[in-house]
C-alpha cells in the first residue's frame, strides 16, 4: 500500500479593493506512492528551491516559474511520466482520498515560495512550514 499525498498549488496576492491577502487555490495533484516527507516531497522541495518565481521570464535562467500557474504546470509535467500514479483532482476532494500527507505550495506575491506539510490523521496537523530548501534540510536531517 502506498503513502498517498496531495499537493495543492496556491497563488497568494493582495486584493486591490479590500487590501486583504487572498489565497487562490489553483489545482490539486494526487500522488499515490511515496508521499512521506522524505520521499517525493523532498525531491519536489529540492526542485522548487532550484527555481525562481518571476513576472516575465528570460532565456538566461535555468529554472523559472512565471507565476503560480506556470509552476503548477511545470510540476505536473515533472511528476507525470505515464499512466497512473499521479492525477489531477477536484480541490474539494483534498483530504478525502485517504492521503497520509497534504502539501501546500504557496506562491507569494513577493515571488517567494512557502512549502507546508500536514499529517492527515484523525485530524489534520501542520508539521512543517517554511521554504522548500528548509524542508529539504529538515527532512534530510531526520533520515540521517
Amino acid at each position: 500500500m502506498g503513502t498517498r499525498s496531495t499537493y495543492r498549488i496556491i497563488e497568494q496576492f493582495t486584493d486591490d479593493k479590500t487590501k486583504k491577502v487572498v489565497n487562490q487555490d489553483l489545482c490539486l495533484i494526487y500522488v499515490q506512492f511515496d508521499g512521506y516527507p522524505s520521499g517525493h516531497p523532498s525531491d519536489t522541495a529540492e526542485w522548487l528551491s532550484t527555481g525562481k518565481v518571476v513576472n516575465g521570464y528570460s532565456l538566461n535562467e535555468e529554472l523559472q516559474f512565471n507565476g503560480a500557474g506556470c509552476l503548477a504546470a511545470q510540476l505536473i509535467a515533472k511528476m507525470k511520466t505515464g499512466t497512473g500514479g499521479v492525477y489531477l483532482q477536484s480541490l474539494k476532494s483534498r483530504g478525502k482520498s485517504w492521503e497520509d500527507y497534504l502539501y501546500d505550495i504557496i506562491v507569494k506575491e513577493d515571488h517567494t515560495i512557502e512549502f507546508v506539510c500536514y499529517e492527515n490523521g484523525r485530524c489534520k496537523t501542520e508539521v512543517f512550514r517554511g521554504t522548500p530548501s528548509d524542508f529539504v534540510k529538515h527532512y534530510s536531517k531526520q533520515e540521517a
